[in-house]
């Protein structure tokens, strides 16, 4: 018979990959105490999943661990763009992009800027923070059983290499636990969306000549469409280390035993166009491109985030992206509800907010699978949901997406979450505007200011909206802080580069903007009010569930 013991937690999270870990970073820079299970005894082998965009970035970079994860993503920090070639061999091709951000236009809008971090490097130095914030995380441990009442939930978890069983008793529970999530399924709840786009069968192998067929082209991934033996061809360390990605049709009867050993070493020969190319196998693994989104995204105190919400096409990394900024909208929430300062209806909005986004990121990745005539997939007429391909360029969708509903005042709507126009201008449901600052003289960017509460932001030359601030903070008991922007001493954050704060943000010098925990602007005021403590009093109450 096991032994059982029993473990309380505010907030239980399943899965332990990228999303898992990151909700466990987010929350443990909020102070909540936690507990991840993951059933695989460690973190991903896999090279997959590399490519991390200016918004998470942005968003490890304030939880403090931005650093570290560019010197573990150190050896592809040179590499640019995506090729598209019949070959390795005669220099045909071309780029489809060969610059991420050419001309380094992207600093006008963010501190930071893309990574190539593949999720074998990344999750490591996720999970190192993440400890280090005093984060529960246990790897070989699965979810067996849970269930939900109107104070938490229950649930029964088992290590596997020891047998023990430990029921934990959690006031609310984060589903991150991959596409065909036992959680999600145990809820009910259903998906809509295209389904399976195509398939692609994973090889790692090493080569020391590829490098020389390569030569100096720093790609982040190479198309290789050779009738007989197209795929994709990913760097690991541009010297010996690859990733080649097969297409494989479960359709036609394929099994991934048909993916032999003799098989792949020949089509990547073929692919790369080097007959007798050194090949050394490595590992296989499958991987599904699928188009999905989950019905609902919670079920009462149970949440969904990352790919048991939502599934896209892998081209343009959208899928990561948008389950690590999932975790980290719903920390804040989670944290303000534990916390006191919220109501349990502010949990309402994670789905408001996130579930358009998924809607518009998955139906752009699957179109940027048909521009980039990614390797096993021939759409159907239609494919990649309606608007894709108007959506535009990567970074509109990355970092220029809004919440139109949700936790916000003063938004339209029925605006799309995507916009046409990529603007950054301070606007009720976008992401705050980025300036530089000096803060008591040390240089930092408005996006460092927020993570742990809310911020108004108003001129240094007006005292009005500063108090009323302090005094709503206090008489709500709410996370509110408050920065005079401008010059003169009674300015808290001066602009470094002579940026007028309120011209950014949209406002009058005697405007204010109120921005959340994640940076994204709840409500602005364009010029002053006549009574700015009640103004700011109803607000903060009828966003927080206080009313």
């Amino acid at each position: 018979m096991t032994e059982e013991v029993e473990h309380h937690v505010p907030v239980l999270v399943v899965g332990g990959s990228l999303v898992g870990l990151s909700t466990s970073l987010f929350l443990g820079r909020l102070g909540i105490p936690h507990l991840v299970v993951e059933k695989h005894a460690g973190t991903s082998r896999h090279p997959r999943g590399r490519g991390n965009n200016v918004r998470t970035m942005e968003l490890f970079r304030v939880a403090g661990a931005e650093q570290q994860i560019r010197e573990a993503a150190s050896t592809l920090a040179d590499n640019h763009g995506i090729l598209q070639a019949p070959s390795l061999v005669g220099g045909a091709g071309e780029w489809l992009f060969k610059e991420i951000d050419p001309g380094g236009g992207l600093a006008r809008f963010s501190p930071s800027g893309w990574c190539l971090c593949s999720q074998n490097d990344l999750e490591p130095v996720l999970l190192k923070c993440a400890r280090e914030l005093g984060g529960d995380i246990r790897f070989s441990t699965e979810l067996l059983s849970v269930e939900q009442d109107g104070e938490g939930i229950t649930a029964v978890v088992k290590n596997r290499d020891s047998g023990q069983h430990t029921t934990v008793r959690a006031e609310y529970l984060v589903a991150a636990d991959g596409p065909r999530s036992p959680v999600r399924e145990g809820l009910g709840i259903g998906q809509t969306g295209p389904g399976d786009l195509f398939h692609n069968v994973s090889v790692t192998f090493d080569s020391l000549k590829l490098a020389d067929a390569v030569g100096d082209r720093r790609f982040i991934c190479c198309y290789l469409t050779a009738p007989d033996a197209d795929g994709a061809l990913l760097p690991v360390d541009n010297v010996a280390k690859w990733v080649f990605h097969a297409p494989w049709h479960p359709e036609r009867g394929e099994t991934l035993e048909d993916f032999t050993e003799e098989r792949c070493v020949t089509h990547i020969r073929r692919a790369v166009g080097v007959p007798d190319l050194d090949v050394r196998i490595t590992g296989k693994a499958p991987w599904h491109a699928a188009q999905r989104v989950a019905e609902r995204y919670s079920a009462g105190r149970i949440f969904l985030a990352g790919d048991s919400a939502h599934e896209m096409s892998p081209t343009g990394a959208f899928g990561s992206n948008t389950g690590i900024q999932d975790a980290h909208n719903l920390a804040w929430k989670l944290a303000a509800v534990l916390n006191g300062w919220a109501g349990p209806g502010l949990l309402e909005s994670y789905e408001a907010e996130r579930k358009p986004v998924a809607v518009a990121t998955s139906a752009r990745a699957a179109a940027r699978s048909v521009e980039h005539s990614h390797p096993g997939y021939a759409p159907a007429p239609g494919a990649g949901g309606a608007g894709g391909a108007r959506q535009g360029g990567v970074l509109k969708v990355a970092l220029g997406y809004r919440y139109p509903r949700g936790a916000v005042v003063g938004t339209d709507p029925e605006s799309p979450v995507v916009p046409d126009e990529m603007t950054m201008t301070g606007e009720p449901g976008s992401r705050a505007p980025h300036m530089w600052l000096l803060r008591s003289g040390v240089r930092t960017s408005t996006v460092d200011l927020y993570e742990t509460s809310f911020v108004l932001l108003s001129g240094a030359e007006d005292m009005a909206w500063h108090t009323a601030a302090q005094r709503v903070a206090e008489r709500l008991a709410v996370r509110l802080e408050s920065y005079r922007v401008g010059r003169g001493p009674l300015a808290d954050l001066a602009p470094q580069d002579g940026t007028d704060w309120s011209v950014l943000h949209g406002t009058t010098p005697r405007g204010a903007v109120l921005v959340r925990p994640d940076g994204y602007v709840a409500w602005r005021s364009q010029d002053a009010v006549a009574d700015p403590e009640k103004t700011l009093y109803d607000l903060m109450a009828g966003l927080l569930d206080l009313v």
